[in-house]
């Protein structure tokens, strides 16, 4: 099992002022150590498996990169 670490992100608004919410911050960051800990357990199946790890890494870029922001450009 790997050990679960503070991310050191400063979470911004669109405008680059640092979000002061404390719970925003905590489920932000719950939400990228949970996708963190999902892409490392689907790397590790991949290698396991046969895999190749840079196309494993490349799908997971594009997924990022596919992602769509239902809100529009809100704040922006």
């Amino acid at each position: 099992m790997t050990e679960k670490k503070t991310t050191q992100t400063i979470w911004r608004e669109p405008n680059g002022t640092p979000l002061s919410c404390l719970e925003k911050i905590k489920v932000l960051n719950e939400n990228l150590e949970e996708i963190k800990e999902l892409s490392q357990d689907a790397l590790e199946d991949a290698i396991l498996m046969g895999g190749d790890e840079k196309q494993l890494r490349s799908v997971l870029m594009q997924i990022v990169d596919e992602l769509v922001n239902p809100y529009g450009n809100k704040g922006q």
